[in-house]
């Protein structure tokens, strides 16, 4: 049987990218995002791979939803493996014009909803005594930036979250770890640049080359496979050893 990983946020950007990879690699995929598509997407993905697949649109700020994502990814692929918490949603402001509600939807669902989703998968992988938890975290989870406040908050809790699955897992072959990268070219980060130019009244060129990527040693975004061949890699029987850890995938920007 092959294994099975639920990945939020998997029906566009980085979480798509993951998708495709585990695919080729033979896991069943239970997909989750907001596109009216993606049910379609998850289909294409799973004739052209021939791989079970599912997918869900479950409210990711909605405890229930998420444990019902949990529950529905057993019911209808048998099982749950590895649990990618993926999914997240940005604003940039300054703290003083930040709206509550951006706030509070930022956190709930880029980190509140990987707790949610993780107790949910935990009492899976405790009794099979296998489980991988990969945190799609930031480099913002390791360094601060302007204007993005709540994202920031999320992700360095993600970070701290983490850890504490990783400690609280190790007895039971649970690992947990968090994937850090830099600036992706996504649908998310297309939005950042038109925000952070509004934001510092520079051109959207001049965003990706004097503030995006200005403190990064190589001036290119990061590459979605980079991601996903980390996130494989953290998936695996053999990564037992390699838990708590938070891997910046950042072009050198953390290593400042």
């Amino acid at each position: 049987m092959n294994k099975v990983v639920l990945i939020t946020g998997s029906t566009s950007g980085i979480g798509l990218g993951i998708a495709k990879h585990f695919a080729i690699h033979g896991y069943d995929i239970m997909f989750h995002g907001l596109e009216e598509n993606g049910q379609e997407i998850a289909d294409e993905i799973g004739e052209a791979h021939n791989i079970n697949v599912a997918f869900s649109n479950a409210n990711l700020m909605d405890p229930s939803s998420i444990e019902g994502l949990i529950s529905d990814t057993v019911k209808l692929l048998g099982g749950i493996h590895v649990l990618i918490n993926n999914a997240g949603i940005q604003f940039v402001s300054p703290i003083d014009e930040f709206p509550n509600d951006k706030y509070e939807s930022i956190i709930s669902i880029n980190m509140n909803a990987s707790f949610y989703a993780s107790k949910a998968a935990w009492t899976y992988f405790k009794k099979q005594k296998f489980g991988r938890i990969i945190n799609v975290s930031s480099v913002h989870g390791l360094r601060a930036s302007e204007f993005k406040v709540a994202y920031i908050a999320a992700k360095h809790g993600v970070i701290g979250m983490t850890k504490v699955l990783a400690l609280e897992g190790a007895p039971y072959n649970i690992n947990c770890n968090a994937i850090c990268p830099g600036y992706v070219k996504t649908p998310l980060v297309e939005n950042q640049i038109k925000d952070q130019a509004k934001a510092h009244n520079l051109s959207e060129e001049q965003v990706v080359s004097k503030v995006m990527l200005k403190k990064q040693a190589v001036k290119e975004f990061v590459p979605i496979q980079a991601i996903a061949d980390t996130a494989l890699l953290l998936a695996k029987e053999s990564s037992s050893t390699i838990t708590g850890a938070s891997f910046a995938l950042d072009g050198g920007w953390s290593a400042q």
